[in-house]
């Protein structure tokens, strides 16, 4: 039973309504699908997930989550979307991904309940959805043993970001829904760093990523004035 409401539920709604469309690579989950071998190989380089366990907190219908489980994890993905969660306990059996299991749950009480029990924690574009992002920083913390690895991405907040992540991508490239961000809730890195700090954990790397619309590609950078991703470790 879930007793944590770090959640917004319009934001659930919002996904819930799009959540059988996850694993079309052509819908609006396309960028996605597009960004999702990169972050994974970045993932994989830094903390070898194979043999691992892992935490896919926010995992929607489980697009890295299967992924990671793909590479050889042992994987639990945690959503408070129930369609999305369903969505991706299909996908895994229609594809027969091993070791990959969903659950809902809140981050905060799997935290209560599971303390220091996995070897690496991702929390990847679910900051800017929750009212409380340190409390979810603070619980991922809890969560991973001294030493693992914590990953987390989300959407800088600066002119720039409001320009290339709301007006660009929701607006004029349709790469996704009106209303998918709210601006108001992006982070700055040195606000994460700090939220970070405060839960013990310690900033490896940091990334940025970019995209051009007319080659429809994206990459890793040391851009992170939009995307950006911050690896970090517990002490």
């Amino acid at each position: 039973m879930t007793t944590h409401t770090n959640a917004d539920p319009a934001e659930l709604a919002k996904f819930s309504e799009l959540a059988h469309r996850w694993w079309d690579p052509e819908s609006e989950f396309r960028p996605l699908h597009q960004i999702n071998p990169l972050r994974l190989n970045w993932i994989d380089a830094l903390a070898s997930i194979a043999g691992k366990r892992v935490l896919d907190v926010g995992c929607g219908g489980g697009i890295l989550a299967d992924a990671m489980a793909r590479k050889g994890a042992d994987v639990l993905g945690i959503d408070l979307s129930v369609k999305a969660l369903r969505v991706a306990q299909l996908h895994a059996l229609e594809a027969s991904t091993p070791r990959v299991q969903y659950r809902e749950v809140s981050t905060e009480d799997l935290a209560a309940e599971q303390p220091g029990s996995f070897d690496v924690v991702t929390c990847m574009e679910m900051l800017e959805h929750v009212p409380d992002p340190a409390s979810i920083v603070q619980a991922c913390s809890t969560l991973v043993k001294p030493g693992g690895w914590v990953f987390f991405s989300t959407l800088n907040r600066n002119p720039k970001s409001f320009l290339f992540a709301i007006v660009g991508a929701e607006y004029v490239l349709n790469l996704l829904p009106k209303g998918t961000h709210e601006y108001a809730k992006f982070i700055r890195p040195s606000e994460l760093a700090s939220y970070g700090r405060a839960a013990g954990l310690e900033l490896q790397q940091t990334k940025g990523m970019e995209y051009n619309p007319l080659t429809r590609r994206y990459w890793l950078s040391e851009d992170t004035s939009v995307n950006y991703m911050f690896a970090t470790r517990k002490a």
